[in-house]
């Protein structure tokens, strides 16, 4: 697979139409028993969640909880696409309770561009909260209970593969190395010593998790702060073909979620 050569200082690649993806998204939710919640941003501006109650969690028995987010960034085309080809295909471990938000930034992907129509980056407003749209996630989120793991589905221009963060200070059964080695079946992975100015080994970057290194939070490090003690965020590489960034963000959950055991 060879890289497309298309981003010259930016995105440049295929871009969506958000609204009829996330109609689709939603439409299969609803035929797979998802709960489906708007949560009102701004007169004529929403967002989109998602809740999947296991069976597991209608009984005695504790259900896992797992979120999933993308399209925080509209110049990010492959993470809303893949969480609608997971919605439709319904393969899901069914022991896990889950929470998904299909498109964090729904402004942004008519503009194809990485802020929101009010020119917000979203995954630096997650300690200060000046965009409605973040506003009315945290809201959300607030609600809903703690979760044992996170997933948060991006793209990088710039990136030769797919890569990942690992937020574990607690130090629990990595899931990281398990979801590089599916992805190397469907994408190329970078293997650069340094991205994104941190260090990172095999496509993989655990950088530190003290809040205060961060005076700009993502998403990330609210859900890390406030509602889950593991998250992982997967950067799909964009100057490849939407197949290829689909097909790794796609195999980086199912990779992640099989791996995923909370009692170790």
């Amino acid at each position: 697979m060879q890289r497309l050569g298309k981003n010259a200082g930016g995105y440049h690649g295929e871009t969506i139409d958000i609204g009829a993806v996330l109609r689709e998204s939603v439409a299969a939710a609803q035929r797979h028993g998802w709960n489906v919640k708007c949560l009102d941003v701004t007169s004529g501006l929403s967002l989109c969640a998602l809740h999947r109650p296991s069976p597991s969690s209608r009984s005695t028995h504790y259900a896992p909880r797992v979120y999933i987010s993308t399209g925080i960034h509209g110049d990010e085309p492959a993470g809303p696409l893949a969480v609608r080809q997971l919605i439709e295909e319904n393969l899901w471990p069914a022991q896990l309770d889950l929470w998904l938000c299909p498109c964090l930034n729904p402004t942004g992907f008519p503009l194809n561009r990485r802020e929101s129509a009010l020119g917000h980056d979203l995954n630096r407003q997650y300690l200060h909260f000046d965009a409605p749209e973040t506003r009315a996630h945290v809201e959300w989120l607030k609600q809903q209970p703690a979760f044992d793991l996170t997933l948060c589905l991006h793209e990088d221009w710039e990136a030769q593969g797919f890569y990942l963060y690992e937020l574990n200070p607690l130090a629990r059964a990595t899931l990281a190395e398990s979801v590089i080695e599916q992805v190397a079946r469907v994408c190329p992975i970078d293997l650069s010593p340094e991205i994104e100015g941190r260090p990172a080994r095999g496509g993989i970057i655990r950088p530190d998790t003290d809040p205060r290194s961060r005076p700009q939070w993502p998403e990330s490090f609210w859900l890390l702060t406030h509602k889950s003690p593991q998250g992982y965020t997967f950067e799909a590489p964009s100057d490849f073909t939407m197949q290829v960034r689909v097909a790794a963000l796609v195999t980086a959950v199912k990779a992640a979620l099989a791996a995923f055991d909370p009692g170790r």
